[in-house]
């Protein structure tokens, strides 16, 4: 009989891990088999829609050149399905060519206008105390939050807008994520303000990416049950290791069972920011779930319960309020409608990324992507794609929480934001979305609390998640699955080849010397900078002198 290899979830994890398994492990794809509790695979990564529904995305992850060395890997050896011939890296690359991000509009006012964005803000306290972060350790850091190494005036500067915004941060989140994010992008830091070096992907990810990936991964036989919900996993203990022997799931209210062969393998899902998300109408809210409605975080908590090394669930489920926020899809059929928001955007779609409304209460941003977003939207149909980071709060337009608002409500909120006339008003609807666990990853946690992607007592099973530990890599990206995914076939599989290595740009001089620039002076023609050329040159020459000893100060340290 053929060893197989089972996976809790067909997330975008599970099939790098699919990938890698079929590349490196010689596996056969129809021994690989998903257990996907909705009826789509993807995980998190989605897109959705028709003209007459409304389209809809949860949420989008960001990519970046740079970073991202193991999921580049994987993109350049699946075909892509909208451009014969190329790889989707290639497509993706060619596509970014053509599409430069050049935000003219990063921050918007309550008047909604343009702020000038070039300018971090930052007061001298502002920048020792990030740079002390940086250089603290992360065992020094532990469990402390982002407000526990700020003073309340670092949340008001154009840095804070602008990278919580980008990444979605909150003050309440972690510390030593906020220092990673820090350390794997340094090289943006000079230029957040444009968000030049972000890359997206010609229509939305699930289409330009996950439907590719699971076309190859289809062809090589690799099969996904869907309507699967994994409950338990029954394991044996036997000289301080574990071995995974039976798989409990639910599909049609019906409990099943999968007896593991010895030499069979599991890959477990332990958590997923989308977990218990629900989408709303443009009548209706969309309904605010929780723990009692999740599955993959009932299933790490009740493992974790059981046996060792399976870390610890709770820093990340126990506070949905810190870690939820809401997002919506506007579906446009009126052209003068969209014209009028971009007439607010000042760049074409696809270019300007994040639009941030500084003064909004709910801190609500949107994105214009390139149209069309969707595979079947038609020329004369438009999308744009919007969340707040503060559902609980009142809308200054709308008086109720965001979490209470119908699509209806929440356009509403956006039209006033923008000063959009009512009279364009017609032919649209918004899809409003409800994540519970969008940003659980960042939630304070300490090392133990997220398990290893292969734990020290498993002998066949791993975790593929946002929620498991790999040094000095990011959560809440593509990457960071992927790696977990490649993590844990290498050493379950014991393959000798090396996994590429987590980028270092924050040890990098020059980069450190242009960021460290960038915290003190801003960009060209900023404020800051207008006056220096105006005062003395000497005091302009110190600052750079000053930055660069600070930048090789800190290289030092990092060594």
């Amino acid at each position: 009989m053929s060893r197989k290899a089972y996976f809790v979830g067909a997330g975008v994890g599970s099939m790098m891990a699919a990938f890698f398994l079929m590349r490196d492990v010689n596996f056969q794809g129809s021994d690989i088999i998903m257990l996907e509790t909705l009826n789509v695979e993807g995980g998190s990564c989605d897109g959705t829609g028709s003209v007459e529904t409304g389209f809809i995305c949860r949420g989008g992850r960001m990519f970046n050149y740079p970073t991202f060395e193991c999921t580049w890997e994987v993109l350049k050896e699946i075909p892509s399905l909208n451009a014969p011939g190329k790889s989707v890296y290639k497509e993706i690359v060619d596509f970014n060519e053509h599409n430069v991000k050049n935000s003219k509009s990063r921050i918007v006012d309550k008047n909604g206008c343009r702020l000038d964005a070039q300018d971090m803000g930052f007061t001298m306290r502002d920048r020792m105390q990030l740079l002390k972060l940086v250089d603290t350790k992360e065992t020094e850091i532990g469990a402390s939050i982002i407000t526990d190494w700020f003073s309340p005036e670092f949340f008001q500067t154009n840095f804070w807008i602008m990278w919580a915004t980008t990444f979605a941060f909150q003050p309440w989140h972690s510390a030593i994520e906020l220092k990673r994010y820090m350390e794997r992008f340094m090289h943006e830091f000079v230029r957040i303000n444009t968000m030049e070096g972000i890359k997206s992907t010609p229509l939305n990810q699930y289409e330009s990416m996950i439907v590719p990936l699971q076309n190859y991964l289809s062809k090589k036989g690799v099969s996904v049950k869907f309507d699967c919900t994994v409950e338990d996993v029954t394991m044996e203990e036997s000289a301080g290791k574990l071995t995974a022997k039976t798989i409990h799931f639910r599909k049609a209210n019906k409990m099943e069972q999968i007896q593991l062969a010895q030499t069979d393998l599991l890959f477990i899902q332990n958590g997923c920011m989308t977990d218990a998300a629900t989408i709303g109408s443009w009548t209706k809210p969309a309904e605010l779930k929780g723990i009692a409605d999740s599955t993959s975080f009932k299933l790490w908590e009740k493992l974790a319960q059981k046996y060792l090394g399976m870390g610890n669930p709770k820093p990340f489920m126990r506070n949905t309020n810190e870690s939820i926020w809401q997002s919506y899809t506007v579906t446009m059929k009126n052209p003068e409608l969209f014209k009028a928001f971009l007439a607010v955007y000042k760049n074409r779609p696809g270019i300007g990324q994040i639009m941030t409304f500084k003064d909004s209460n709910w801190f609500h941003g949107l994105v214009i992507a390139e149209q069309p977003h969707f595979r079947n939207q038609p020329k004369d149909v438009n999308t744009m794609w919007g969340y707040g980071l503060f559902p609980n709060k009142l809308g200054n337009f709308v008086n109720k929480p965001m979490l209470e608002c119908t699509g209806q409500e929440i356009f509403y909120e956006l039209c006033q934001t923008c000063r959009i006339p009512p009279e364009l008003v017609h032919d649209v609807t918004c899809l409003p979305c409800v994540m519970p666990f969008i940003t659980a990853q960042f939630m304070p946690r300490t090392v133990s609390d997220r398990p290893k992607p292969v734990p020290d007592n498993a002998v066949n099973f791993g975790f593929i998640s946002q929620f498991v530990e790999i040094p000095f890599d990011t959560v809440f990206t593509v990457e960071y699955s992927t790696r977990a995914a490649q993590t844990a076939v290498y050493e379950l599989c014991d393959v000798k080849k090396k996994i590429p290595k987590v980028s270092k740009h924050n040890k990098k001089v020059v980069v450190m010397i242009k960021a460290v620039r960038k915290a003190f002076m801003g960009g060209a023609g900023t404020l800051r900078e207008r006056e220096m050329k105006k005062s003395n040159k000497l005091v302009k020459i110190g600052m750079v002198a000053v930055a660069g000893a600070l930048a090789y100060a800190a290289k030092k340290k990092f060594e």
